[in-house]
C-alpha cells in the first residue's frame, strides 16, 4: 500500500493526482476509488492506495482511502430470490394465458372455416336438378318475353345523345338496347323529352 498527498484535485470532473515519495510520477485518481468515503477528498489529504497499470500503459490509483475520513458501511442487498421468483411466476402465467388465448382464436377461426365449408358442402350437396318433366312446363312457368323488332331496323351503332337520333322511336329503342346512352336523364323512359324536335312524337 503506497502513501501520498493528493497533490490537485478537479471536483467538477472527479479526479486528481497523488504525489508520493514512492512513485516516480504523480499517480492518477479516479472518484470512483474513493465512493466508499464518508467525504469528496480535498487537495492535501494523505490518501493510501495501490496502484494498477490501465489498458493505455498509464497508471492510476485504485482501493483507495483517505486518512482519519471514516468510510462508509457497506450494507449487503437483500437477496431478490422471492422477487426473482414472483416475477418468473407472473412471466409463466401471463405466458400460458397468451399461449391458451392464442390457441382458441386459432380454434374459432378453424371452427369457422370448418363450418362454411360444411354449409356449401350442404349447398352443393342439395342444389336442385332440372328434369325432363321440369323442362316441359318451364315455357308455361316463365312464358319468353318477346321484343318485337322495330320496323324501322335500328341499330346499336354507338350513339349516346339525342342530338344524333333522327327520331323518338330511334331514341327509345337506343336506351332500351343499347349500352351507355344519356338520353334520359330522369330515368322515367322517355327519351329526349326537351329535344324541340320529338315534340310532337310524345
Amino acid at each position: 500500500m503506497n502513501k501520498g498527498l493528493l497533490k490537485a484535485w478537479n471536483d467538477e470532473k472527479g479526479f486528481g493526482f497523488i504525489k508520493s515519495d514512492t512513485q516516480a510520477h504523480d499517480t492518477f485518481i479516479h472518484i470512483s476509488a474513493l465512493k466508499h468515503m464518508s467525504r469528496k477528498p480535498k487537495v492535501g489529504d494523505t490518501i493510501y492506495f495501490e496502484v494498477a497499470t490501465q489498458p493505455d500503459g498509464k497508471s492510476k490509483a485504485v482501493n483507495c482511502r483517505i486518512e482519519g475520513v471514516a468510510a462508509l458501511k457497506i450494507t449487503p442487498k437483500k437477496s431478490n430470490h422471492h422477487r426473482v421468483a414472483k416475477s418468473n411466476f407472473t412471466d409463466s402465467f401471463l405466458g400460458k394465458v397468451a399461449s391458451i388465448s392464442i390457441i382458441a382464436v386459432l380454434g374459432f377461426v378453424a371452427f369457422n372455416k370448418y363450418s362454411h365449408y360444411k354449409s356449401n358442402e350442404q349447398f352443393n350437396n342439395h342444389t336442385p336438378v332440372i328434369t325432363n318433366a321440369d323442362l316441359a312446363t318451364f315455357d308455361e312457368q316463365y312464358p319468353k318475353i318477346v321484343i318485337p323488332q322495330s320496323s324501322q331496323n335500328f341499330t346499336c351503332d354507338g350513339r349516346q345523345h339525342c342530338s344524333q337520333m333522327t327520331s323518338r322511336a330511334e331514341a327509345v329503342f337506343f336506351i332500351n338496347n343499347c349500352p351507355n346512352t344519356k338520353m334520359d336523364g330522369d330515368g322515367d323512359g322517355k327519351p329526349c323529352e326537351n329535344d324541340t324536335r320529338f315534340k310532337n312524337e310524345w
